[in-house]
């Protein structure tokens, strides 16, 4: 069984019972699907921009703004209260954006790799959810076909895999329009579709769908290998210093031989050297006293 229809069997499952909770599924990128009475009313994956990433992009508020939106509703995710009433956003675009983002999240998920899922109980509130959710089943087949459309183009990409870089060709700027025009700004051949969606704050399918189309126009282009990342210097001009090689070890010391210790009231070394004193025998004594020349 594959990933997807793996997760197309659990979420099935959850809508058939009606579960309230959290399904996580594990892989590249991943996700959590939150589910309430069987429906899904929201979707987080790290593959795709969350909810108040399309708001902030949008230019109706800035992040000094949603900053202080977040601390006077006590912290929480999606202040949505808060945006009506001061005027940020209407109730009609808000349910836009939960809805887009709760589709391309779902669609980041199903374009990834899917290791397995995992039900559980909802850990808190569900961040941006939608007014009315979705059936599990029908947000699977939305995202599946997103995907084999994506893949039928003349220029197929992933949203992570393939890193294009603008073709050196002349074209009217004039021409082109303002998503084209961001992504020929932030492409530089280290960056995949999912991380200019993230740069952009658009959508990870919108964004993926336009690289296959800016690929087969000629505006872009991909290379074999990312780009390798430039290394700046220092102010001081200075590059990287050499690491100085390790001091040699250390020779041991050797331990210093125990001489013998002239005894209080010994007249001379011949007493403090007696057999008695030193602990050998009288052989011994005299071989050392006297010496013989071979």
């Amino acid at each position: 069984m594959s990933g997807y229809e793996l997760l197309a069997r659990d979420l099935a499952a959850c809508g058939r019972d009606g579960f309230t909770g959290e399904v996580r599924v594990l892989g590249s990128p991943g996700g959590v699907f939150h589910l309430n009475g069987g429906l899904v009313v929201a979707v987080e994956s790290p593959g795709a921009p969350a909810p108040e990433a399309l708001l902030l992009r949008s230019g109706r508020i800035g992040g000094e703004e949603w900053a202080g939106l977040v601390r006077e509703s006590g912290g929480a995710r999606w202040p949505a209260a808060g945006l009506i009433s001061h005027g940020y956003a209407g109730a009609a675009q808000l349910r836009v954006v939960c809805a887009m983002a709760l589709q391309d999240a779902a669609f980041a998920v199903v374009a990834g790799s899917v290791d397995g899922c995992e039900r559980g109980p909802a850990a808190g509130p569900a961040p941006a959810p939608v007014a009315v959710g979705e059936p599990p089943t029908r947000l699977l087949q939305a995202a599946s076909r997103k995907l084999r459309a994506l893949l039928e183009l003349p220029y197929p990409v992933r949203p992570d895999r393939e890193r294009p870089v603008p073709a050196s060709l002349s074209y009217a700027a004039s021409r082109l329009g303002v998503l084209q025009r961001e992504i020929l700004a932030h492409a530089d051949g280290r960056r995949t579709s999912r991380d200019l969606a993230f740069r952009t704050g658009r959508g990870v399918y919108t964004v993926t769908v336009e690289v296959a189309r800016m690929l087969g126009e000629g505006l872009l282009e991909c290379g074999d290998e990312p780009r390798p990342i430039p290394v700046r210097l220092p102010p001081d001009g200075h590059g990287v210093r050499p690491r100085e090689p390790a001091p040699p070890p250390q020779q041991p010391v050797p331990e210093a031989t125990t001489l013998p210790r002239r005894l209080p009231g010994a007249s001379g070394i011949n007493e403090a050297l007696t057999p008695e004193r030193n602990g050998t025998g009288w052989k011994e004594f005299f071989r050392l006293r006297n010496p013989t020349t071979k």
